[in-house]
């Protein structure tokens, strides 16, 4: 595969050893808190008005900060806290920057919603306009985020090199002879959405797979659901993809919407713990439901 559509991949070793887990936070907490800092990430990046390559990428970044022995723990830093740098730092080094004071006062807005699970697209931009924090906080909270920022640059090893999938599906999709067919146009938003999904993940596929084979599971999906006829080979081998590769990610594609609604029926009106605080509580309200053991 070359180099230029590759990505550093977590280790087996990285995956079952997180700084978290080292630290005994439970598994489905810590997947519980990685989903829905994730789409804290998606939803910050929608109301900062950040083209998707750019909440991607930032998604991808605040995924790499919590993985391996090496990583950040649950224990010392805040998911929110996480993804609020994580948009920071990509925006900065994209074409579209965004001030500390914006940043600050979109994560600010989200803490005010009811739900963990207030779908991005339906947030109100218009009330985000009149919200803004006081100078004080703004203060605290800006050195508060140049801080994280600093520390997701030393624990990434100051490598923020994201290689993402949305180009090479295009690529693929015109290399297959699709783009004339009536349908084209669905099947490439089908396919993006997938990939958009893919980055909220459990199963952190971005962390496991590399973009060719993320690229190509999501054109294969995408064109089943939508009655798309490809070439009768195997053309994802043409796109360096085995078919037991192909045959996981479209099996985990379709696992994150079932994944998405239990946790979403497990936390119900509650919100997921996103500060260290929060997440002693919560640790707590655990060893007491469980005899205080």
């Amino acid at each position: 595969m070359a180099t230029e559509f590759a990505n550093p991949l977590a280790t087996e070793y990285q995956l079952m050893n997180s700084s978290s887990q080292i630290d005994r936070i439970p598994d489905d907490l810590e997947k519980s808190i990685r989903f829905a800092g994730a789409r804290l990430t998606q939803a910050a990046g929608i109301l900062l008005r950040l083209p998707q390559e750019v909440i991607a990428q930032a998604i991808v970044i605040f995924t790499r900060f919590w993985i391996g022995p090496e990583g950040g723990s649950l224990v010392q830093y805040g998911a929110e806290e996480v993804s609020a740098a994580s948009i920071y730092l990509v925006s900065k080094i994209s074409s579209y920057p965004k001030s500390p004071r914006s940043v600050i006062n979109v994560y600010s807005y989200l803490r005010t919603l009811p739900s963990t699970f207030v779908e991005p697209n339906s947030l109100g931009k218009e009330d985000l306009e009149s919200y803004f924090v006081s100078e004080g906080t703004y203060q605290s909270r800006r050195a508060a985020l140049f801080a994280m920022e600093t520390q997701i640059l030393k624990i990434l090893g100051f490598n923020l090199t994201t290689v993402l999938p949305y180009k090479l599906c295009i690529n693929y999709i015109q290399t297959l002879g699709v783009f004339n067919q009536p349908h084209a146009p669905e099947l490439v938003k089908r396919a993006f959405a997938h990939l958009n999904t893919a980055l909220l993940s459990h199963q952190l596929l971005y962390m496991t797979h590399q973009p060719p084979w993320l690229a190509t599971a999501a054109i294969y999906l995408a064109a089943k659901e939508e009655g798309i006829k490809l070439p009768e080979v195997n053309w994802w081998e043409f796109f360096d993809t085995d078919v037991e590769e192909l045959g996981f990610l479209v099996c985990a594609f379709l696992d994150i919407e079932g994944f998405a609604a239990g946790e979403e029926e497990k936390w119900g009106k509650r919100k997921v713990p996103m500060t260290v605080e929060e997440v002693e509580d919560e640790l707590e309200k655990r060893r007491i439901l469980d005899g205080g053991n």
